[in-house]
Parts: C-alpha cells; structure tokens; sequence
C-alpha cells in the first residue's frame, strides 16, 4: 500500500533491460557497433518517452531521476538571470505544497537574492488559479507547480496554468513525477515547457529519470563534462536504466486506461471502508485526485505508532513523502492545508498499484479498524 513511494520493477522491463548489461554494452557515445547499438535502442526509448506526454523525442534528456529534472529546470533556468540580481530580483512562482525536489532549489534561489512567491493552497490542495495570475510580474521568468501532489495525491489544473503562464510569457514547469502513468499530461495542449518524470514510480527502475524540455529554451547545466545530451547532461548514459524508463513509458501509455480504472475502483473501496472508521478524515481533494491515493487522519492517533503497528501486520503505507518521512516532523503539504500538527501527525497515505488486489484492500479495511481503537485506547487525547 506504498506504490507512491516507488513500484516494483515490472518482469518485461527486467527482460527488456537485461541483454543491455552484459551483451550490448558499448558506450553509446562511441562510433563503433558496440556504441551504435547502444545509440539506437536509446533514440528508441527517448521517443517511447516523448509518445507518453505528447513531446517531440528530440526534447527529452535523461537524467538519474526526478530531483535531478526538478534541479536541471529550476537551476537550469535561473542561473541565466543571474546578472538581473543586482537590479531587480527574478520572480519565481512556485506553491507551499511542492515536493522538496522543488522547494529546496527554490530556496536556494532565495538564498541568492531571487523573489520567490509561494502560492497558499485551499483545504484540499488545489492552488487559486486568479491568485497565481495575480502574483505574476515583469519579472516572473518561471511558474514550477507540480502536476499531483505526492502525500495527498490532489490533482493541480495543470492546463490552466499552462494557458495563464504562455499568456503572460512565463516559463511553466511541471513535477510530474506522480502524476505519470495515473494523469493523462500532454505538454502541447498543457502548455507545459518543462517537465520532470521517474522511472521508479512506473514499475521502471531507480536512478534514470528524464526532463522534457520545450525547443527553443536553453538552460544552464549542473554538470559540466563530456557534452551528453546537447550538452545539458555531461554524463556516460546508463544505457539499462533508459531502456527500463523507455519500456516503462511503452507500458504505461499501453496500459493507462486499464491501470487507471483497476486502480480507481480499488481506491473508490478502500476511501469508502476506510471512511466508517469513527473521526476518520480523507485529505486531499475528493475528486481530482491521484487514482490510487487514499490519505486520512485519525483523530487521537499518532501516526508513526499507526504505520508500525500497520507494518507488524505486513501492510506497508506511508507517513508522508517517501523521501522525509522518516524525519518527526509535520508534514509541510498537510500544515499548508490548514491542519495542526497534531492532525498532521495522525494521518497516513495508503497508495495502490498494478498489482494491487481487492483482498490487498480488503485486509487493509479488517486490519485497520482495531488498529485505531487500540491505539485510541491508549491515547490520552481520545473522548473515552
């Protein structure tokens, strides 16, 4: 019950990948067979990406992952508007809810004297499409909010910040990381310039990521080397890990409407049994949002004593972000939502996948229940 936090890697990527560790394992920079060999199947899997979200295959670079992508664009961008600082900072536009593969860029930016404008959420997540027009000025040069949140898998209007940002001549970057595979994205008719994806989120493997980039935006790298990837990635390709990516886009776009409504159906249940419990709360918007992502509070319990307890019974979910949750500390996407820490502390995200099943969600809704009531037992905070 932790698919947002990564997938395991799908038996046909493995087969995929495989004759690329051993057999065709030429450097693709290289001109001879062995390299070209390496070269093709990579052209392959650069388009195989570009078919998922619409893009030309020529815009498309590869990277380890999605905070790399998120780096590459955020950095990439700014790093051009560096002379501006000691006129007028460079405006950047970003929300309170953005993964921290985003937000600790951004405040990095700051640090350096860029003007960042971060955008408030309403109770469940989404952004204030007037309010983001509203915060754009003549020095705004880049709007990065994420497609679907990663800890309440609420579902931004990614189309109609697209449409805003072209209208006022602001680059738009979107984290799409978890909503690949599970939100149908198209950069042309989104008015997306840039946007980050993972392999590992898509039954791929980890370290290999790409960042689609819109021709004609030039960017400047965080790696200076050897020239890959037009010079934006210095870097030998990992050559396995961008088949494994290629084929997992391959199935992804095979397999969207099938996964979509295996997983919705799944979630729709596990919400609805998961909503008897007494004080249970779901977080997040009740609608647009991630179909495979269930996130509730608990009034009166402790979260991290749920997620152990949880875990003792062979049910792994979540906390928050994967890549924090093992920090006690409030969730920022949930305090942003107007929640106290307490109640921030007392939630969990149960995310499902590919290979959930209706017993999977079935266990989870019996184990659940006494799980809380024993745990409210022991709560001094519980109306007894």
């Amino acid at each position: 019950m932790d698919y947002g936090a990564t997938t395991p890697v799908d038996p046909e990527i493995i087969s995929a990948m495989k004759p690329y560790f051993d057999h065709y394992f030429g450097n693709p920079s290289s001109t001879h067979g062995y390299g070209m060999d390496a070269e093709e199947k990579i052209t392959e899997c650069r388009q195989k990406v570009a078919e998922l979200i619409g893009a030309d295959e020529e815009n498309i670079i590869f990277t380890s992952g999605g905070t790399e992508s998120d780096n590459l664009a955020i950095k990439g961008v700014a790093f051009q508007h560096l002379d501006k600082i000691k006129k007028k900072g460079p405006h950047i536009i970003t929300s309170t809810i953005e993964h921290p593969a985003v937000l600790e860029p951004i405040k990095y930016l700051e640090k350096k004297g860029f003007d960042v404008v971060y955008l408030p959420v309403d109770s469940t997540g989404l952004i204030d499409s007037d309010e983001l027009e509203n915060s754009i000025t003549d020095e705004t040069f880049l709007i990065s909010i994420m497609a679907a949140n990663n800890e309440i898998g609420t579902i931004e209007p990614i189309r109609k910040i697209g449409e805003i940002a072209k209208k006022h001549d602001v680059l738009y970057h979107t984290d799409a990381v978890q909503a690949i595979g599970k939100v149908p994205l198209d950069v042309t008719k989104d008015n997306i310039d840039m946007l980050s994806l993972s392999s590992h989120k898509i039954y791929g493997p980890k370290g290999i990521g790409a960042l689609y980039i819109k021709k004609g935006i030039k960017l400047e790298p965080l790696f200076h080397g050897g020239g890959h990837e037009k010079g934006m990635r210095s870097s030998t390709l990992n050559t396995p890990g961008i088949v494994g990516l290629g084929t997992a886009c391959e199935l992804a776009k095979k397999r969207f409407k099938q996964d979509t409504e295996h997983m919705k159906k799944l979630r729709d249940t596990l919400i609805k049994n998961i909503s008897t419990i007494e004080e249970s709360y779901l977080n997040g918007h009740p609608t647009k949002r991630l179909v495979n992502n269930a996130h509730f509070r608990f009034t009166a319990v402790e979260g991290e004593s749920l997620h152990m307890l949880l875990d003792s019974k062979g049910i792994a979910a979540a906390t928050g972000s994967a890549c924090s949750s093992k920090k006690l500390r409030p969730s920022h996407v949930l305090l942003a939502l107007g929640l106290t820490p307490e109640q921030s502390h007392g939630s969990i995200r149960f995310t499902l996948g590919r290979n959930s099943t209706q017993d999977d969600v079935e266990y989870v809704s019996k184990e659940l229940g006494p799980i809380i009531e024993k745990l409210r037992n022991m709560s001094p905070l519980w109306k007894k």
